[in-house]
Protein backbone atom coordinates (compact mmCIF):
# COMPACT_ATOMS: atom_id res chain seq x y z
CA UNK A 1 0.00 0.00 0.00
CA UNK A 2 1.15 3.43 -0.30
CA UNK A 3 2.93 5.03 2.77
CA UNK A 4 1.44 7.78 4.47
CA UNK A 5 4.18 9.93 4.46
CA UNK A 6 6.66 10.33 1.82
CA UNK A 7 9.70 10.08 3.63
CA UNK A 8 9.05 6.65 4.68
CA UNK A 9 7.31 3.42 3.90
CA UNK A 10 6.87 1.07 1.47
CA UNK A 11 3.79 -0.04 -1.15
CA UNK A 12 2.15 -2.75 -2.47
CA UNK A 13 -0.27 -5.04 -1.00
CA UNK A 14 -0.56 -7.09 -3.92
CA UNK A 15 -4.72 -6.25 -4.45
CA UNK A 16 -5.26 -7.11 -8.09
CA UNK A 17 -2.72 -9.94 -8.55
CA UNK A 18 -5.20 -12.23 -10.21
CA UNK A 19 -5.10 -9.88 -13.06
CA UNK A 20 -1.66 -10.69 -13.91
CA UNK A 21 0.96 -9.10 -15.71
CA UNK A 22 -0.56 -6.78 -18.78
CA UNK A 23 0.30 -7.24 -22.32
CA UNK A 24 3.15 -4.34 -21.65
CA UNK A 25 5.91 -6.61 -19.96
CA UNK A 26 5.89 -9.02 -23.42
CA UNK A 27 6.08 -5.55 -25.77
CA UNK A 28 7.76 -3.13 -23.63
CA UNK A 29 5.15 -0.55 -24.06
CA UNK A 30 3.15 0.63 -21.77
CA UNK A 31 0.05 -1.11 -20.99
CA UNK A 32 -2.11 2.22 -20.06
CA UNK A 33 -2.16 5.14 -22.98
CA UNK A 34 -5.26 7.11 -21.42
CA UNK A 35 -6.34 7.31 -18.01
CA UNK A 36 -10.48 8.23 -17.40
CA UNK A 37 -11.71 9.47 -14.55
CA UNK A 38 -14.87 10.17 -13.04
CA UNK A 39 -15.53 14.04 -11.71
CA UNK A 40 -16.64 12.56 -8.67
CA UNK A 41 -13.27 10.54 -8.70
CA UNK A 42 -11.60 14.23 -8.63
CA UNK A 43 -14.34 15.74 -5.93
CA UNK A 44 -13.57 13.08 -3.55
CA UNK A 45 -9.65 13.73 -3.64
CA UNK A 46 -10.03 17.49 -3.48
CA UNK A 47 -12.29 16.73 -0.20
CA UNK A 48 -9.90 14.79 1.37
CA UNK A 49 -7.15 16.94 0.99
CA UNK A 50 -9.38 19.76 2.35
CA UNK A 51 -10.37 17.96 4.92
CA UNK A 52 -7.09 16.16 6.27
CA UNK A 53 -4.17 18.03 4.20
CA UNK A 54 -2.89 21.01 6.44
CA UNK A 55 0.44 22.57 4.89
CA UNK A 56 2.98 20.36 3.48
CA UNK A 57 0.86 17.26 5.08
CA UNK A 58 0.29 13.87 2.48
CA UNK A 59 -2.97 12.64 1.91
CA UNK A 60 -3.13 9.65 -0.05
CA UNK A 61 -5.75 7.03 -0.66
CA UNK A 62 -6.56 4.30 -3.42
CA UNK A 63 -7.59 4.09 -7.34
CA UNK A 64 -10.66 1.77 -7.93
CA UNK A 65 -12.00 1.20 -11.40
CA UNK A 66 -11.68 -1.11 -14.78
CA UNK A 67 -9.65 -1.11 -17.52
CA UNK A 68 -11.00 -1.36 -21.18
CA UNK A 69 -8.50 -2.03 -23.85
CA UNK A 70 -5.40 0.46 -23.32
CA UNK A 71 -7.78 2.70 -21.17
CA UNK A 72 -7.60 2.88 -17.50
CA UNK A 73 -10.89 4.14 -16.23
CA UNK A 74 -10.68 5.10 -12.76
CA UNK A 75 -14.52 5.30 -11.35
CA UNK A 76 -14.05 5.41 -7.62
CA UNK A 77 -11.77 5.82 -4.61
CA UNK A 78 -11.28 5.91 -0.93
CA UNK A 79 -9.08 7.44 1.34
CA UNK A 80 -6.48 6.26 3.78
CA UNK A 81 -7.72 7.40 7.50
CA UNK A 82 -5.27 9.23 9.40
CA UNK A 83 -3.72 7.52 12.15
CA UNK A 84 -0.02 7.63 14.03
CA UNK A 85 2.94 5.72 13.23
CA UNK A 86 2.28 4.95 17.08
CA UNK A 87 -0.93 3.09 16.23
CA UNK A 88 0.26 -0.11 15.78
CA UNK A 89 -3.76 -2.11 16.25
CA UNK A 90 -4.30 -0.30 12.63
CA UNK A 91 -3.59 -2.32 9.57
CA UNK A 92 -3.91 -1.22 6.19
CA UNK A 93 -4.25 -4.26 4.40
CA UNK A 94 -6.97 -5.05 6.30
CA UNK A 95 -8.61 -1.61 5.91
CA UNK A 96 -8.42 -1.88 2.05
CA UNK A 97 -9.77 -5.25 2.09
CA UNK A 98 -12.56 -4.67 4.38
CA UNK A 99 -13.55 -1.48 1.78
CA UNK A 100 -13.15 -3.20 -0.86
CA UNK A 101 -15.24 -5.82 0.12
CA UNK A 102 -18.29 -3.80 1.18
CA UNK A 103 -18.15 -1.84 -2.34
CA UNK A 104 -18.59 -5.51 -3.96
CA UNK A 105 -21.57 -5.61 -1.94
CA UNK A 106 -23.21 -3.04 -3.37
CA UNK A 107 -21.91 -3.62 -6.43
CA UNK A 108 -19.32 -0.69 -6.89
CA UNK A 109 -15.88 -1.50 -9.19
CA UNK A 110 -13.96 -2.33 -6.48
CA UNK A 111 -10.73 -3.57 -8.59
CA UNK A 112 -7.53 -1.86 -7.44
CA UNK A 113 -5.91 0.15 -10.54
CA UNK A 114 -3.79 2.04 -8.19
CA UNK A 115 -3.63 5.24 -5.52
CA UNK A 116 -3.00 9.35 -4.87
CA UNK A 117 -1.63 11.38 -2.89
CA UNK A 118 -1.36 15.02 -2.86
CA UNK A 119 2.10 17.22 -3.28
CA UNK A 120 3.29 20.40 -1.48
CA UNK A 121 4.54 22.62 -4.82
CA UNK A 122 5.25 19.75 -6.65
CA UNK A 123 7.53 17.81 -3.99
CA UNK A 124 6.65 14.60 -5.16
CA UNK A 125 9.73 12.80 -6.85
CA UNK A 126 10.78 10.87 -3.50
CA UNK A 127 12.10 7.56 -2.62
CA UNK A 128 8.78 6.65 -1.89
CA UNK A 129 6.77 7.49 -4.43
CA UNK A 130 9.03 5.15 -6.62
CA UNK A 131 8.61 2.24 -4.59
CA UNK A 132 5.26 2.76 -3.83
CA UNK A 133 4.76 2.57 -7.58
CA UNK A 134 7.14 -0.09 -8.37
CA UNK A 135 5.15 -2.23 -6.16
CA UNK A 136 1.67 -1.12 -7.08
CA UNK A 137 2.90 -1.41 -10.94
CA UNK A 138 4.74 -4.89 -10.55
CA UNK A 139 1.54 -6.40 -8.22
CA UNK A 140 -0.77 -4.68 -11.32
CA UNK A 141 0.55 -3.98 -14.61
CA UNK A 142 -1.66 -1.00 -15.16
CA UNK A 143 -1.39 0.70 -11.91
CA UNK A 144 -0.56 4.29 -12.15
CA UNK A 145 -0.28 7.11 -9.41
CA UNK A 146 -2.48 10.22 -9.38
CA UNK A 147 -0.58 13.45 -8.19
CA UNK A 148 -2.89 16.26 -7.18
CA UNK A 149 -1.38 19.55 -6.38
CA UNK A 150 -3.63 21.53 -4.13
CA UNK A 151 -1.47 24.80 -4.41
CA UNK A 152 -1.79 24.86 -8.26
CA UNK A 153 -5.16 24.12 -7.96
CA UNK A 154 -6.20 26.93 -5.72
CA UNK A 155 -4.72 29.40 -8.43
CA UNK A 156 -7.69 28.41 -10.47
CA UNK A 157 -6.75 25.43 -12.63
CA UNK A 158 -7.05 21.97 -11.40
CA UNK A 159 -3.33 20.28 -11.34
CA UNK A 160 -4.24 16.51 -11.40
CA UNK A 161 -1.28 14.15 -13.19
CA UNK A 162 -1.22 10.32 -13.94
CA UNK A 163 2.45 8.66 -13.76
CA UNK A 164 3.76 5.60 -14.04
CA UNK A 165 7.38 3.99 -14.14
CA UNK A 166 9.12 3.41 -17.49
CA UNK A 167 9.66 -0.35 -18.83
CA UNK A 168 13.51 0.42 -18.07
CA UNK A 169 13.35 1.89 -14.82
CA UNK A 170 10.74 -1.01 -13.53
CA UNK A 171 13.66 -3.73 -14.38
CA UNK A 172 16.56 -1.93 -13.19
CA UNK A 173 14.01 -1.97 -9.54
CA UNK A 174 13.21 -5.81 -10.16
CA UNK A 175 17.24 -6.32 -9.82
CA UNK A 176 17.25 -3.76 -6.91
CA UNK A 177 20.76 -2.65 -8.84
CA UNK A 178 21.12 1.05 -8.20
CA UNK A 179 24.28 1.40 -8.88
CA UNK A 180 25.91 3.79 -11.46
CA UNK A 181 26.73 0.82 -13.88
CA UNK A 182 23.42 -0.79 -13.74
CA UNK A 183 21.81 2.46 -14.57
CA UNK A 184 24.43 3.47 -17.23
CA UNK A 185 23.90 0.18 -18.90
CA UNK A 186 19.88 0.39 -18.84
CA UNK A 187 20.60 4.13 -20.20
CA UNK A 188 18.43 5.56 -17.24
CA UNK A 189 18.40 9.27 -16.54
CA UNK A 190 15.95 11.49 -14.32
CA UNK A 191 14.12 12.26 -18.27
CA UNK A 192 13.04 8.91 -18.51
CA UNK A 193 12.20 7.73 -15.05
CA UNK A 194 8.74 8.21 -14.82
CA UNK A 195 6.56 8.51 -17.76
CA UNK A 196 3.22 10.75 -17.44
CA UNK A 197 -0.14 9.37 -18.95
CA UNK A 198 -3.15 11.86 -20.51
CA UNK A 199 -5.93 12.23 -18.11
CA UNK A 200 -9.71 12.71 -19.31
CA UNK A 201 -12.22 13.95 -16.96
CA UNK A 202 -15.68 12.31 -17.74
CA UNK A 203 -18.43 13.44 -16.28
CA UNK A 204 -22.73 12.36 -16.73
CA UNK A 205 -25.07 14.66 -18.56
CA UNK A 206 -26.81 15.06 -15.32
CA UNK A 207 -23.30 16.17 -13.58
CA UNK A 208 -22.93 18.35 -16.42
CA UNK A 209 -26.19 19.91 -16.85
CA UNK A 210 -25.72 21.13 -12.66
CA UNK A 211 -22.30 22.41 -13.50
CA UNK A 212 -24.03 24.76 -16.30
CA UNK A 213 -26.82 25.67 -13.60
CA UNK A 214 -24.02 26.63 -11.35
CA UNK A 215 -22.06 28.10 -13.61
CA UNK A 216 -24.92 30.59 -14.41
CA UNK A 217 -25.53 31.58 -11.14
CA UNK A 218 -22.02 31.95 -10.22
CA UNK A 219 -21.03 36.27 -10.18
CA UNK A 220 -18.87 37.75 -12.38
CA UNK A 221 -16.94 39.46 -9.21
CA UNK A 222 -16.09 35.44 -8.50
CA UNK A 223 -14.63 34.84 -11.83
CA UNK A 224 -12.74 37.78 -11.42
CA UNK A 225 -10.43 36.90 -8.84
CA UNK A 226 -8.95 34.42 -10.59
CA UNK A 227 -6.87 37.12 -12.41
CA UNK A 228 -5.13 38.31 -9.05
CA UNK A 229 -1.50 38.72 -9.35
CA UNK A 230 -1.15 38.03 -5.80
CA UNK A 231 1.02 34.84 -6.05
CA UNK A 232 4.45 36.36 -5.29
CA UNK A 233 4.52 33.70 -2.33
CA UNK A 234 3.87 30.45 -4.83
CA UNK A 235 6.48 31.48 -6.50
CA UNK A 236 9.03 32.49 -3.61
CA UNK A 237 8.05 28.95 -1.73
CA UNK A 238 9.26 27.28 -5.56
CA UNK A 239 12.54 28.84 -5.51
CA UNK A 240 13.25 28.50 -2.04
CA UNK A 241 12.50 24.54 -2.71
CA UNK A 242 14.72 24.61 -5.63
CA UNK A 243 17.43 25.78 -4.32
CA UNK A 244 17.13 23.71 -1.39
CA UNK A 245 17.07 20.89 -4.24
CA UNK A 246 20.37 22.47 -5.87
CA UNK A 247 22.17 22.11 -2.83
CA UNK A 248 21.24 19.01 -2.43
CA UNK A 249 22.88 17.62 -5.78
CA UNK A 250 25.94 20.10 -5.36
CA UNK A 251 26.68 17.59 -2.10
CA UNK A 252 26.00 14.95 -3.94
CA UNK A 253 28.11 16.38 -6.75
CA UNK A 254 31.09 16.72 -3.68
CA UNK A 255 30.36 12.59 -2.31
CA UNK A 256 31.38 11.76 -6.10
CA UNK A 257 34.41 13.77 -6.58
CA UNK A 258 35.79 12.21 -3.48
CA UNK A 259 35.00 9.03 -4.44
CA UNK A 260 36.84 9.53 -8.10
CA UNK A 261 39.58 10.84 -6.22
CA UNK A 262 39.84 7.97 -3.31
CA UNK A 263 39.60 5.69 -6.66
CA UNK A 264 42.25 7.22 -8.34
CA UNK A 265 44.60 7.34 -4.84
CA UNK A 266 44.10 3.59 -4.84
CA UNK A 267 44.85 2.84 -8.40
CA UNK A 268 48.39 4.20 -7.40
CA UNK A 269 49.05 2.12 -4.49
CA UNK A 270 47.90 -0.58 -6.59
CA UNK A 271 50.72 0.41 -9.40
CA UNK A 272 53.13 1.28 -6.61
CA UNK A 273 52.68 -2.28 -4.73
CA UNK A 274 53.04 -3.98 -7.98
CA UNK A 275 56.37 -2.74 -8.51
CA UNK A 276 57.92 -3.26 -5.31
CA UNK A 277 56.67 -6.43 -5.74
CA UNK A 278 57.95 -6.98 -8.90
CA UNK A 279 61.64 -5.48 -7.62
CA UNK A 280 61.90 -7.70 -4.42
CA UNK A 281 61.13 -10.75 -6.85
CA UNK A 282 64.26 -10.08 -9.47
CA UNK A 283 66.31 -9.60 -6.46
CA UNK A 284 65.03 -13.02 -4.94
CA UNK A 285 65.96 -14.20 -8.57
CA UNK A 286 69.30 -12.90 -8.53
CA UNK A 287 70.12 -14.54 -5.07
CA UNK A 288 68.67 -17.93 -6.23
CA UNK A 289 65.49 -17.70 -4.24
CA UNK A 290 62.13 -19.26 -5.12
CA UNK A 291 59.95 -15.27 -5.90
CA UNK A 292 56.65 -14.52 -3.54
CA UNK A 293 53.91 -16.40 -3.81
CA UNK A 294 50.98 -14.34 -5.78
CA UNK A 295 48.54 -12.22 -3.85
CA UNK A 296 45.11 -11.38 -4.93
CA UNK A 297 45.54 -7.83 -5.17
CA UNK A 298 41.90 -6.82 -5.35
CA UNK A 299 41.76 -8.28 -1.98
CA UNK A 300 44.93 -6.24 -0.44
CA UNK A 301 43.01 -2.85 -1.73
CA UNK A 302 39.31 -3.25 -1.56
CA UNK A 303 37.90 -0.96 -4.18
CA UNK A 304 35.60 1.92 -2.57
CA UNK A 305 31.81 1.76 -2.59
CA UNK A 306 30.33 3.91 -5.69
CA UNK A 307 27.91 6.75 -3.96
CA UNK A 308 24.35 5.50 -4.65
CA UNK A 309 22.70 7.03 -7.93
CA UNK A 310 18.72 6.73 -7.57
CA UNK A 311 18.84 9.21 -4.94
CA UNK A 312 20.70 11.72 -7.15
CA UNK A 313 18.49 10.71 -10.37
CA UNK A 314 14.98 12.05 -8.26
CA UNK A 315 16.70 15.22 -6.56
CA UNK A 316 17.50 16.04 -11.03
CA UNK A 317 13.79 14.85 -11.51
CA UNK A 318 12.42 17.26 -8.93
CA UNK A 319 14.54 19.96 -9.98
CA UNK A 320 13.24 19.58 -13.17
CA UNK A 321 9.61 19.67 -11.82
CA UNK A 322 10.24 22.75 -9.77
CA UNK A 323 11.50 24.19 -12.74
CA UNK A 324 8.06 23.19 -14.84
CA UNK A 325 6.17 24.52 -12.16
CA UNK A 326 8.05 27.87 -12.18
CA UNK A 327 7.38 28.25 -15.62
CA UNK A 328 3.94 27.51 -15.94
CA UNK A 329 3.76 29.75 -12.79
CA UNK A 330 5.12 32.61 -14.46
CA UNK A 331 2.91 31.73 -18.24
CA UNK A 332 -0.32 31.82 -15.82
CA UNK A 333 0.51 35.04 -14.64
CA UNK A 334 1.51 36.57 -18.02
CA UNK A 335 -2.16 35.31 -18.77
CA UNK A 336 -3.49 36.91 -16.35
CA UNK A 337 -2.15 40.37 -17.07
CA UNK A 338 -3.36 40.24 -20.45
CA UNK A 339 -6.59 38.91 -19.32
CA UNK A 340 -7.07 41.75 -16.86
CA UNK A 341 -5.78 44.60 -19.74
CA UNK A 342 -8.69 43.28 -21.87
CA UNK A 343 -10.66 43.45 -19.38
CA UNK A 344 -10.01 46.76 -18.40
CA UNK A 345 -9.94 48.19 -22.02
CA UNK A 346 -13.20 46.08 -22.45
CA UNK A 347 -14.80 48.42 -19.48
CA UNK A 348 -13.28 51.72 -20.43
Amino acid sequence: MASRKEGSGTAGSGFGAAKGKGKAAATGDSAVKQVQIDGLVVLKIIKHYQEEGQGNEVVQGVLLGLVVDDRLEITNCFPFPQHTEDDADFDEVQYQMEMMRSLRHVNIDHLHVGWYQSTYYGSFVTRALLDSQFSYQHAIEESVVLIYDPIKTAQGSLSLKAYRLTPKLMEVCKEKDFSPEALKKANIAYENMFEEVPIVIKNSYLINVMLWELEKKSGVADRHELLSLASSNHLGKSLQLLMDRVDEMSQDIVKYNTYLRNVSKQQQQKHQYQQRRQQENMQRQSRGEAPLPEEDINKLFKPPQPPPRMESLLIAGQINTYCQNIKEFNAQNLGKLFMAQALQDYSN
